[in-house]
């Protein structure tokens, strides 16, 4: 079976995976008595093991082997434990856990008489016990494991067993059967399909696929190292593409790439925004540039999208970036057009973003004529700087938290948003004189708010309900807002544009152009009000 998988067979080294994993992780857990570091160590060790098969010889030595690289890599864990000191004034720097204090005080107070237990059992009995109990592994698989009898097993249990109290036993069982490993990490391997720059395809079980964001591994033979990547999206056939640290040009067809089933919360992909859309976006066709119509009126009037082309969502946090994504999704999936999306998240530190998607029954993005990619960017507000790096997508969606505050939804900034349809002057002239009016309206207002002025002038009241007309109820969200999805045509976008600034609606209170579709909705909520 190993012999077969260094032929490049990878369910055998999958299988081999699968028998082992538990065994090697409760004998990481004897060692370093850290149930993290246990499973970290765990995943390193097949790892390297992948590497090292060559060297080994006659396959029925495995398992001996194979513990010998578990001690190896916890020995190393247990020379580098040291605690990390950092100045008071940079503590807020510190990343925080996913795991809430509460929580991690809770699971510590239940492991530590357990752990305890176990610490003081000599060595060789404390190896055992944990092996034993991690999965219900036989004796006579934790002899064939440590390379000892059956009958040394036995007599090194017996005495564990002595030593233990009755009610220490049955807790120690309970707790390291509730902390072993979990049940797909051998499904976490896959195999390399190709490697381009930047880009890698990784197949894995289609049952199986690592959420988007999760941090992975694939292993570089020729250089004996293991080449960090992080996944942007996932296919329905198990395909998944990942962003890697450093190229991969060189890495062969079928080389393992191991998912570590961690989200990966470090950004890195945003100064490099212009390579990787180029890699990861289709090459467009050489036709002219066209407007591909959404329904959602701040999007189709003051950035519209290219048919065809690459959208930038540049999402503060809790600004309402998966909900766009999947709005999007929902209108444009069915059409003819293509259409790339690059969703830039931030994170708050604490929330798992593929647990968010989950938690709000939402799809990765990728579906029909459209696919999303969710790449992790540094956290902060979109300053002008930082979305000129995004200029080489035909369209930038901004979204901001504070249009939240004036209960406008959904958040997007038609100030900092941006399309090249307006800029290559590529739509009729009635849209790019509007556009034009309405940018220049608003930023009037937005002037007039910042420097504290009366905002009650006619001027300034038409930009407010502009403001509010590029509200509009989302069909994804209905679960939510328990009110219907709104398309508004492009046609009476403009049109109701126009008649704002012009003043045909001066009749209208503002409130009433909060969150409706289109004009007819909003003198119909007038007339009931």
């Amino acid at each position: 079976m190993v012999r077969r998988a260094r032929g490049g067979d990878l369910e055998a080294f999958e299988a081999v995976t699968r028998r082992f994993q538990q065994m090697a992780f409760g004998s990481a857990l004897a060692l370093v008595r850290d149930l993290q570091q246990a499973e970290d160590i765990v995943q390193e060790t097949f790892v390297a093991a992948w590497f090292s098969l060559p060297t080994l010889t006659e396959p029925a030595a495995f398992p001996g082997w194979l513990r010998s690289i578990v001690r190896h890599q916890a020995h190393r864990v247990l020379r580098q434990k040291r605690p990390v000191v950092v100045p008071l004034d940079q503590a807020e720097a510190v990343p925080a856990a996913e795991i809430r204090p509460d929580q991690r005080l809770e699971h510590k107070q239940r492991m530590a008489p357990v752990q305890d237990a176990i610490t003081r059992l000599p060595a060789p009995l404390r190896e055992v016990v944990t092996l034993f109990y991690v999965h219900e592994c036989s004796q006579q698989d934790v002899a064939t494991f440590l390379g000892l009898p059956v009958t040394t097993v036995n007599t090194r249990l017996h005495a564990a067993r002595r030593q233990l109290k009755r009610r220490m036993l049955t807790m120690v069982k309970e707790t390291l059967e509730a902390n072993r490993l979990p049940d797909d990490f051998a499904s976490r391997i896959g195999r390399l399909l190709k490697a381009r720059g930047d880009v890698v395809e990784a197949l894995f079980d289609p049952a199986s696929l690592p959420d988007v964001l999760t941090e992975m591994a694939v292993s570089d033979e020729a250089n004996r190292r293991a080449i960090s990547v992080q996944v942007v999206q996932r296919l329905a056939d198990g395909t998944v593409r990942c962003v890697a640290s450093a190229p991969l040009d060189n890495v062969p067809r079928g080389s393992a790439v191991l998912s570590s089933g961690r989200h990966n919360l470090a950004p890195g992909h945003e100064a490099g925004f212009a390579r990787i859309l180029q890699q990861l976006a289709p090459v467009p066709a050489a036709t002219p540039s066209r407007l591909l119509e959404t329904g959602i009126k701040v999007i189709d009037v003051t950035c519209p999208l290219v048919a065809g082309g690459t959208v930038a969502l540049a999402g503060e946090w809790a600004a309402g970036l998966v909900v766009n994504v999947e709005e999007l999704v929902r209108r444009l999936a069915d059409g003819g057009e293509t259409l790339s999306l690059f969703a830039l998240t931030q994170s708050d530190g604490k929330v798992n973003f593929a647990e968010s998607l989950k938690k709000e029954g939402y799809s990765d993005g990728t579906r029909g004529a459209v696919q999303t990619f969710y790449l992790r960017c540094e956290d902060g507000a979109w300053t002008p700087e930082r979305l000129a790096r995004l200029n080489t997508a035909d369209s930038v969606i901004r979204l901001s938290r504070a249009l939240k505050e004036a209960g406008i939804y959904p958040m997007i900034d038609p100030l900092t948003s941006r399309s090249r349809l307006l800029e290559d002057r590529a739509v009729g002239p009635e849209h790019l004189a509007i556009a034009a009016d309405v940018r220049a309206a608003l930023a009037a207002l937005h002037t007039a708010e910042v420097a504290g002025a009366p905002t009650d002038t006619v001027p300034l009241l038409r930009a407010r309900k502009l403001m509010h007309f590029f509200g509009q109820p989302y069909f994804c969200a209905e679960p939510y807002t328990k009110r219907p999805g709104t398309y508004v045509p492009l046609a009476e976008s403009l049109r109701t544009c126009r008649e704002i600034l012009d003043g045909t609606h001066d009749d209208l209170a503002v409130e009433a152009f909060r969150f409706e579709g289109g004009i007819e909705d909003i003198r119909a909520k007038a007339a009931r009000d």
